[in-house]
């Protein structure tokens, strides 16, 4: 009888410990996929010179691709430097800020990624002013 006792207790202790790993796995899983898909996205963004600066750009990630997710972007692409000589035609260094978010359970997650590429300066860009 004592045995019983003890076992029951071992059983119900391993499966409240599985319980909790498949919580958890279930989790990191939401986060794993989201970081794909802002993986994929920051590629995109830094090989894509027609993305407008000093403006917002957003959109939604394809559901089957997020994993039956609710997930979106938004990034904003900003001169971060300029050369010494600012000539038109110098390289410059742009800032790409991206922010995924994705909804787990009833709450949004988010997280934010930086991103720099060169590019070669246009004339409105040695006007406008550098953030330092």
């Amino acid at each position: 009888m004592v045995a019983t006792v003890i076992l029951a207790v071992a059983v119900v202790g391993v499966m409240a410990g599985i319980s909790n790993a498949l919580r958890n796995a279930a989790r990191l899983t939401s986060y794993d996929r989201a970081v794909q898909l802002a993986r994929q996205r920051m590629n995109d963004l830094l090989l894509d010179d027609r993305v407008p600066r000093n403006s917002v750009v957003e959109g939604a990630f394809d559901p089957q691709q997020a994993g039956g997710l609710d997930a979106g972007w938004r990034a904003r692409v900003t001169l971060f430097e300029k050369p010494p000589a600012t000539l038109v035609g110098e390289v410059g260094i742009d800032r790409i800020e991206l922010e995924v978010w994705w909804i787990a359970g009833a709450q949004r997650r988010t997280f934010t990624l930086d991103g720099y590429r060169p590019h070669a300066l246009r004339a409105e860009d040695i006007t406008a002013g550098v953030p330092r």
